[in-house]
């Protein structure tokens, strides 16, 4: 049995709210939007959504009893939109957006004057950095000479290691001559230049960051394992081979050009299909509107937990990352443990969609979804879950529900979920006012942020993985990397709304208006430290999009027990991580309501690693905090009928 932290005392049923219109398509025939700031709540037994409703006395919010984490900056301090822009300037600003693949050149002309500008005013820097370059200079003399006299077959003492994470010169042939030099000599390039971008007096932390990044890729660009006469293993395969490699690399090159100017997915993918391969455990769409689907799973025991589980996935992907293969679905292994499971699937919106924001995700698609639950599950607390963005909205709803007193959840799960965006990993090099404004520009030509461009973000973070390494694998040695459900996924991205998008920046990123408690819902911020529900909170030790010191920050915002989980993997594979697979190990730990402050490097030496899989764990955790078993629900409810099977609609819009 995992360990998992005492179960709480219940929680009172918020009375009975006046409801806003009906969302459902099925029942009303349209998308009704709720008023902005008219979020309603329900009592367990909520009012079907087409049912009238009686009008009962706002419940007086209740007073912060706990500071914010950052008390300088007023609740009331106002949110500042981008000013109206010029349409010639909006036209040129979107033109270099689409030349620069949304890299303001403008934020990396400040960055790199900034660093500039404090070197050439810190000589003891440049001196430092002279220093180094003779030394290395030296090492690098040192060893061609030994490689001159060292008997044949025998190998000299490398003068730089790799890094423990880069894996370009492992093979054993970058260990003969002159491949050793040549590698020797760029790694010591690469770690020149690291001095170089770093430590510079006067530096904004961003820019610094800005500048090493570039650096590197520039670096990255000329590794001599990318070119064919410089990479011995791509010369051994070309040589036993006879050139075949090439040629078949050749293929490769020219299939990929055509699938990315026809618009169609990457080679392998169709191995694949949702519905068919993925996303297919059973259930039935139970909700849609204009911005998502509701699904129902179909029971897979004969007694449930009477509470129900609703998982809120990021709409930056598609929700079937947590519906993979039947091995590794998460949905799967909860409705075989007895879960009744709900899910959001995001719609994938398009031009028409471009003026949705942030509050339309929280009453289209969170509060929608949890009124649909209380219609088909009257009386019942909801063990809310929320991965990645998603966890993010359900923060904020968590923190108004409990600031109007509505206690509809029982629970909040939070995977690679970020609360603080003062430290929010390497997506930040993309993200200033600079960046931002021309992204803006861009989308508001479109009504909408491109796939290919979030997509292509995440491979310039990742370019010796996701670039140069696929770059050298198949064209090169023209061997194509096998297909996975877990990379065709990845290749199945979605776009998102231009206002939106532009919110989630400004607030979250570039403001920091959630952690900070000046992110408003229903006309009223919110603060995270009113959330009283018990915490599951699950982060992967190499996260590059949500780093776990970031999503641990968790711990001075929100006062209640967290039960804190830091798993072995990335922001992806650390969450898709079934029982079963190898090398999988994670670190859990509860803190009490109320408990001291642990610093997370403390928290890390001292807590014990388990091996295996953390799903165990969170079943464990859910059904510490679940009542008796029951028998299994129907799916839907009369106004909220089954309309289509699970995956549904949108999840197969391109």
């Amino acid at each position: 049995m995992s360990p998992s932290a005492p179960k709480p005392p219940s929680r009172q049923a918020a009375p009975t709210r006046t409801r806003r219109q009906p969302v459902n398509e099925a029942a009303t025939g349209t998308a009704g939007k709720p008023a902005r700031g008219a979020r309603a709540h329900a009592s367990g037994a909520s009012t079907p959504a087409s049912s009238a409703s009686s009008a009962t006395p706002a419940q007086t919010p209740k007073p912060h009893a706990r500071p914010t984490a950052h008390p300088a900056r007023s609740f009331a301090e106002p949110f500042a939109p981008p000013p109206p822009r010029n349409p010639l300037d909006r036209r040129v600003h979107a033109a270099i957006a689409r030349a620069t693949a949304s890299v303001s050149p403008i934020a990396l002309l400040l960055a790199t004057m900034d660093w500039a500008g404090h070197l050439a005013l810190s000589p003891g820097k440049r001196m430092e950095l002279a220093d180094l370059g003779i030394e290395q200079t030296r090492r690098l003399l040192r060893y061609a000479q030994q490689l001159a006299v060292a008997p044949a077959g025998s190998a000299a003492h490398e003068c730089i290691e790799p890094p423990a994470q880069d894996r370009r010169f492992k093979a054993p042939e970058w260990h003969a001559w002159p491949f050793n030099l040549m590698h020797q000599s760029f790694l010591l390039g690469q770690e020149w230049w690291d001095a170089a971008t770093h430590g510079v007096a006067g530096v904004s932390r961003h820019h610094e960051q800005v500048v090493a990044f570039a650096a590197r890729q520039l670096l990255d660009l000329f590794s001599p394992g990318n070119f064919l006469p410089t990479n011995p293993v791509v010369l051994r395969q070309t040589q036993a081979s006879g050139g075949m490699n090439l040629v078949r690399g050749a293929i490769h090159a020219v299939e990929d050009f055509e699938r990315l100017v026809g618009g169609a997915p990457p080679a392998g993918t169709e191995d694949f299909v949702v519905g068919r391969d993925v996303a297919v455990t059973p259930g039935k769409v139970v909700l849609r509107n204009r911005l998502v689907e509701l699904i129902q799973y179909a029971p897979a025991t004969a007694e449930v937990h009477a509470e129900p589980v609703l998982i809120v996935p990021a709409w930056i992907m598609k929700y079937y990352i947590l519906d993979l293969s039947p091995h590794n679905s998460l949905v799967r292994y909860l409705v075989e443990r007895g879960h009744t499971v709900f899910c959001i699937s995001w719609k994938n919106p398009g031009t028409e969609e471009r003026t949705l924001d942030m509050d339309d995700y929280l009453q289209l698609g969170f509060f929608a979804a949890l009124d649909a639950i209380n219609a088909i599950l009257p009386g019942q607390k909801v063990h809310a879950t929320g991965y990645c963005l998603g966890g993010t909205l359900l923060a904020i709803a968590a923190a108004a529900m409990d600031r109007d007193g509505d206690t509809r959840l029982g629970s909040m799960t939070l995977f690679t979920a970020q609360t603080d965006f003062t430290e929010p990993g390497e997506l930040a090099l993309f993200i200033d006012e600079s960046e931002v404004s021309l992204l803006e520009a861009q989308m508001e030509e479109t009504g909408f942020l491109t796939a290919g461009q979030m997509a292509g973000a995440f491979q310039i973070l990742r370019s010796n993985d996701l670039l140069w390494s696929r770059i050298v694998g198949e064209y090169l040695m023209g061997e194509r990397a096998p297909m996975n459900d877990l990379m065709a996924w990845n290749a199945d991205a979605t776009r998102m709304p231009a206002r939106m998008h532009s919110q989630y920046l400004r607030r979250l990123f570039l403001n920091d208006d959630l952690s900070e408690g000046r992110y408003p819902v229903g006309g009223k911020p919110v603060a995270l430290s009113d959330i009283e529900l018990p915490v599951f909170c699950v982060a992967t030790l190499t996260d590059h999009v949500a780093p776990w010191r970031s999503v641990y920050k968790l711990h001075y915002l929100v006062p209640t027990e967290i039960t804190f989980v830091l798993t072995s993997g990335g922001h992806n594979a650390g969450i898709v991580s079934e029982p079963g697979r190898p090398r999988r190990s994670f670190r859990l730990r509860t803190r009490p309501a109320g408990g001291n402050y642990v610093p997370p490097e403390d928290w890390l030496e001292h807590t014990p690693e388990h091996e295996g899989s953390w799903w165990p764990a969170w079943i464990d955790w859910l059904a510490a905090r679940s009542g008796a078993r029951v028998a299994p629900p129907a799916i839907g409810a009369a106004d909220y009928p089954a309309l289509d099977d699970a995956p549904g609609r949108y999840v197969h819009e391109k």
